[in-house]
């Protein structure tokens, strides 16, 4: 589907009120020997006056000439040690920076001014000064950064009763927390600007309180166009549209009529959708809002491609996608090259199409990277609203078969989960990088690009030409005759754009991406970019790669395996479906009472049937698997195929992401174990809005001392000796062996923690500052360490485990559910008298665990049981001992990271 534009900035942003020297006459200052203050003074002001002239021209030449004349008069400001005419210049040099597009300059003299207001305790200045800074951030594209600065305005024009200026500053407000996908926020934000501007219009009468009404009204209506209630929106925009056209505020008159014409392309009123957008077009124009300007483009692009009429829509697109480009407009520009690869796809072109998906990815990458520090919540929003791309772009790759790219775009994706929701992931991965070009592509880009660049050229020169226009109401006959000859090599560029994609060189370049004219040396370059049949064959434990993909009207399973091309199976199931059936077999799995069987080999039939054949061809052994989704809900282990259970036939290792995940670094030789349990004792508390009560865990000590029997050396804690003193000593361990509480908290992951015997607690957040270099495993043998709170995408399940395993220990076990005491000890003796004989890999000692407490009420049955013998189960309340083959008490507990 053609995508609008959601996050861009769809509302032009109001004046904010640069404060400014007043306009005097220039006057003629006789040459002296020695300069007075007060011929220092008058010369201070005649080039400012001059600066100010030059200002009004309009050139990009005068602009330039203008920041000239500032900069000669800010010393003899700063000498007469006038700080407010010093900060006044300031402002205005950054103000001319910031039209000119240079925003890192803008935001170096904004800054220069603002502690000097600061200083002068002229809190009104400082106020717009944030306010501008905010502006500039926003504008690039970093929210995070726009909402500080914003937020440190607001109490500040509140308290000099600077009604207007609050007004706008919430309205701005309003605008990042909906770019943000925060709509009722923006909403709050919104309604209170409203009343503002009422209030303002109702007690001055003037024109910019109703031109601030009309701006947020339509920011309101925007909103409501999101949440799908168009005729709501549609209310708005029509209240906004005489409010603009009453004041003669141009701007946000084509704003709004951009917007009707979004709402009515989205109703399906093609004709109606084009006439308001032929509205806004000119009127974006004469205003040089060249962020608006490619808005609009986009969308009666957009309109074509629905209408069928494919050249005229990629027409329109690639006059857009240089003035995006040129504004900096990031949002505007990934939704842009979206639109094109869409575009590209339906016309039968899917390898041309990839690659303008790929660069609408890779700048969603960039913007997503502006907004690390945000809440979690916001990251998480913002990640909804662009994970439709990435699924989109994987889609088309596997379409065309190129299934190792198609992996690594959802691979980013999962990335791009994890760092949203725990926070500092991507610091510790090479997928900076974003979505990998291949050397065609590459090839191509390089074109795409050059032309683009041309094309910003020629935008900007008709940019200036506009605002000089502007300001002086006409142009000189040769300013316009130059005006003509860049409209003219505008339309060239278009038409260059079309001969260059349908070039001989092009299209050679793209029949080398074609599945079926693939060489073998661009096969090897995709598998250095990945890297997992390498990884495989390295790990020579007859390992293979299972990695599903849902959406929504289907199933993908990729298996990558060492010797053989990945292969893909579609599986029609639909989202739905799935989901329904993971959730029925997740309830089974926790009670011992209901038979899992019958989900388990639903759940088996889609995800591992079709694989059967590749399974036995590759004499796979060992899974590794990367699930998708609510998938991480459950464990593959216990899909059941009529006779077994998959565990029983292969060892399991979940990663989370393939790029996250080191398999070439071996285990320790000699096992060395911290062992801490709590066992006796309870401790009730609060933690971030939540009361949480624990009892000791008696069956803990049990598994401690078992374990100490069964390995030796193992160092011991217990109860108030498991205290957070022990922190400095895990990295003399190779094993970590926790058995005690941990809890997941639901809304803020980085306080979710596990407790220590002595009653204190150990955060997410904390954890995130340890570095381990020695530690083979982390067994967190607890309630709830790997799942708390409710279904979800399934990120969650990552929990505490991955932030250990991101902390530098190369394996982790969590459990998906809350556990047994006395199965969880029966599961961990088992495990450690497998792992301790070191012939055994961790999944493969846990296999055979888990084969232990499968057959545990048939203890005869050694072929089920595996090769190894473990000792008999004991310790074990005989209500438990004879449940314990319940996927219950066996299938919780998995193994994240490397466990070959």
């Amino acid at each position: 589907m053609l995508k609008s534009l959601n996050l861009a900035t769809l509302l032009l942003l109001l004046a904010s009120g640069v404060s400014i020297l007043p306009i005097s006459q220039p006057g003629i200052v006789p040459p002296v020997q020695a300069q007075t203050n007060e011929t220092k003074k008058a010369e201070a002001e005649r080039l400012f006056n001059e600066g100010m002239q030059l200002f009004q021209q309009g050139t990009a030449e005068s602009y330039q000439q203008a920041i000239t004349k500032w900069e000669q008069a800010l010393p003899l400001w700063r000498n007469l040690g006038d700080k407010a005419q010093e900060a006044n210049i300031l402002v205005w040099i950054g103000f001319v920076y910031d039209k000119l597009g240079f925003k890192p300059q803008a935001l170096e003299y904004y800054n220069q001014a603002l502690p000097i207001y600061q200083a002068l305790k002229d809190r009104k200045s400082e106020a717009t000064t944030l306010h501008n800074i905010g502006a500039v951030y926003n504008a690039l594209g970093e929210k995070q950064k726009a909402l500080d600065y914003y937020q440190q305005a607001l109490p500040l024009r509140r308290a000099v009763g600077d009604r207007a200026g609050e007004a706008v500053t919430l309205n701005n407000i309003g605008l990042v927390y909906d770019d943000l996908g925060e709509k009722q926020k923006a909403l709050d934000y919104y309604q209170q600007a409203l009343l503002l501007w009422r209030a303002v219009g109702v007690a001055e009468g003037t024109q910019s309180a109703r031109s601030g009404e009309a701006t947020t009204l339509t920011g309101i209506g925007l909103v409501y166009n999101d949440l799908g209630e168009k005729q709501k929106a549609l209310d708005y925009y029509q209240q906004a549209l005489p409010l603009s056209r009453a004041v003669g505020d141009r701007s946000q008159e084509a704003v709004t009529l951009s917007n009707i014409g979004a709402v009515y392309d989205a109703l399906g009123e093609k004709q109606k959708a084009l006439d308001y957008y032929q509205q806004a077009l000119p009127l974006r124009r004469a205003v040089g809002d060249r962020s608006g300007e490619a808005t609009t483009l986009t969308g009666i692009g957009a309109v074509y491609s629905a209408l069928g009429e494919k050249q005229k829509a990629l027409d329109y697109y690639q006059q857009a996608l240089p003035l995006s480009r040129a504004v900096g407009d990031r949002s505007q520009e990934a939704v842009t090259l979206e639109n094109i690869g869409y575009l590209l796809q339906q016309q039968n072109q899917p390898q041309l199409g990839i690659i303008f998906y790929k660069q609408s990815v890779n700048v969603y990458e960039t913007l997503r990277g502006d907004i690390k520090k945000l809440s979690k919540e916001l990251q998480q929003t913002y990640t909804e609203t662009v994970a439709d791309t990435y699924r989109r772009l994987a889609d088309l790759l596997l379409q065309q078969d190129r299934i190792l790219e198609a992996q690594r775009v959802l691979d980013l994706l999962k990335v791009q989960e994890l760092d949203d929701y725990l926070r500092g992931v991507r610091g510790n991965t090479n997928t900076e990088q974003g979505v990998p070009k291949l050397p065609p592509e590459q090839k191509i880009d390089e074109g795409i690009e050059a032309i683009v660049n041309k094309a910003v050229e020629i935008g900007q020169e008709i940019s200036r030409l506009q605002e000089r226009q502007k300001l002086n109401g006409k142009l000189t006959p040769s300013e316009e005759q130059r005006l003509a000859q860049l409209w003219k090599q505008q339309e060239q560029i278009v038409a260059e754009f079309n001969k260059f994609i349908e070039s001989p060189e092009v299209l050679a370049l793209i029949n080398q991406l074609k599945p079926q004219t693939r060489s073998a040396d661009l096969l090897n370059n995709l598998d250095n970019l990945i890297g997992l049949s390498d990884n495989l064959k390295k790990l020579q434990q007859n390992a293979v790669l299972i990695y599903p993909i849902i959406f929504d009207d289907r199933l993908e399973i990729i298996l990558t395996t060492a010797d053989s091309p990945p292969v893909r199976h579609t599986v029609k199931v639909s989202k739905k479906e799935l989901n329904e059936t993971i959730r029925a077999f997740r309830e089974a799995l926790q009670n011992p009472n209901l038979d899992a069987k019958k989900p388990a080999q639903q759940l088996y039939e889609w995800l591992i049937k079709p694989l059967e054949n590749n399974l036995k061809t590759a004499d796979a052994k060992t899974i590794i698997y990367a699930p998708d989704g609510q998938l991480r809900y459950i464990p593959i282990a216990a899909l059941y195929d009529g006779k077994q259970w998959l565990i029983e036939r292969y060892r399991v290792n979940n990663i989370t992401a393939a790029s996250l995940t080191d398999f070439n670094t071996k285990p320790e030789p000699k096992m060395q174990i911290l062992a801490a349990a709590f066992v006796k004792g309870s401790y009730q508390f609060r933690h971030e809005g939540q009361d949480f009560r624990f009892n000791g865990l008696p069956f803990a000590g049990i598994e401690v001392d078992k374990l100490a029997q069964t390995v030796s050396p193992t160092t011991k804690y217990f109860d108030k000796d498991f205290n957070q003193t022990i922190i400095p000593l895990l990295d003399s361990y190779t094993v970590v062996h926790f058995a005690t509480h941990a809890a997941f908290v639901v809304g803020t992951p980085e306080q979710s923690f596990v407790l220590f015997g002595d009653g204190t607690v150990v955060t997410l957040q904390t954890m995130k500052n340890w570095r381990f270099k020695n530690i083979d495993l982390i067994v967190l043998s607890a309630c709830e360490t790997g799942l708390g709170g409710n279904y979800g995408t399934g990120i969650e399940i990552l929990g505490l485990g991955y932030r250990l395993q991101t902390a530098g220990a190369r394996a982790v076990i969590a459990s998906l559910w809350s556990v047994d005491d006395g199965g969880t000890q029966a599961l961990m003796n088992a495990f450690h008298a497998a792992l301790r004989t070191g012939k055994l890999s961790k999944t493969e000692a846990l296999q055979q665990a888990q084969i232990a407490l499968i057959t545990s009420n048939n203890p005869t049955d050694q072929q089920r049981r595996g090769s190894i013998k473990i000792e008999p189960i004991e310790g074990v309340p005989s209500d438990v001992a004879n449940r314990l083959s319940h996927p219950r008490y066996w299938a919780p507990f998995i193994l994240i990271g490397n466990g070959l």
